[in-house]
């Protein structure tokens, strides 16, 4: 694989007009690399950091033609200690030397000095765990996330914060409040962050901000019922749930009405399933993009 150095900061472009050019250009599919045991087995490989590896980028290479972005799942690498971290720094390593951008799903979250440190291991400059994007919980404050969303503008990167999940715990959370609720004060609080990011939009490409949501693609009626105007955060809506976990392309057009073309759609296990063969992945990774255009 290659092994590419992170690109000076002056040369990146920010996070969200990098990625409305990556949908333009590849289509709204962020196909994620979740090295779960069962796949792991399903591909004949063993639970371990070699399994690990050869899981991890064999998925990478396949898949990265095809897809806007990856997304690893961190959980599924730091279960394997420090050697699966390492499995992750040569992943991400090699996603930028594929020129695909990364979301690192760390869903990272916590108070001042620990927030920075965060920040500067996902997304500083240096870091072997740097990727383009970070996922984050604000459930701790939206502020709180104040030292990773500056840094992602100082260095082209982005962020994706939880904004309105589809696990049934979620709503006793993110629901209250009903129309001033939870949920919509942080996703309004990404638009305001997006209001004064550097937006611009591509010939083909829609204008997003660096500051993304992650918003469930099988929250169904629920950004309505809350009153969330998601079209007018001009963020990018990292959407897990498409493909095995139930969504299809028009239930999610349903779901995001005018915010359709900020959507990128994450598949998982409906992609991976199709592996290990390289070409069966993408050809799986093909139908699910075709899916959503």
């Amino acid at each position: 694989m290659p092994d590419a150095q992170p690109q000076p900061t002056a040369a990146r472009a920010p996070f969200g007009r990098r990625l409305a050019a990556a949908m333009a250009d590849r289509g709204p599919l962020c196909a994620g690399i979740d090295p779960h045991p069962s796949l792991l087995a399903q591909w004949g490989l063993d639970d371990d950091v070699a399994g690990l590896r050869r899981f991890s980028l064999t998925a990478l290479e396949a898949l990265g033609p095809v897809a806007a972005a990856v997304k690893p799942q961190v959980a599924l690498f730091e279960r394997h200690g420090s050697a699966g971290l390492a499995v992750l720094e040569e992943l991400l390593a090699a996603a930028r030397g594929l020129d695909v951008l990364s979301i690192a799903d760390a869903k990272r979250g916590d108070i001042g000095s620990t927030m920075a440190a965060y920040a500067d291991a996902w997304l500083g400059e240096g870091s072997p765990l740097a990727a383009d994007s970070v996922t984050l919980s604000p459930y701790l404050g939206y502020e709180s996330l104040r030292p990773a969303i500056d840094l992602a503008q100082r260095t082209g990167r982005g962020v994706f914060v939880l904004g309105l999940t589809s696990n049934p715990e979620g709503a006793s959370v993110q629901h209250v409040g009903a129309q001033a609720s939870v949920a919509k004060r942080i996703i309004e609080a990404a638009g305001t962050d997006n209001a004064g990011d550097d937006v611009v939009p591509g010939p083909s490409a829609p204008a997003l901000g660096s500051v993304g949501l992650v918003i469930g693609a099988t929250v169904g009626e629920a950004l309505e019922e809350l009153g969330i105007d998601l079209a007018a955060t001009r963020a990018p809506v990292l959407a897990p749930g498409f493909g095995a976990q139930g969504a299809t392309a028009a239930d999610m057009r349903r779901t995001f009405g005018g915010a359709w073309e900020q959507v990128l759609a994450t598949s998982s296990r409906g992609i991976l399933a199709a592996g290990p063969d390289a070409a069966g992945l993408r050809a799986a990774a093909e139908k699910a993009r075709d899916e959503l255009a």
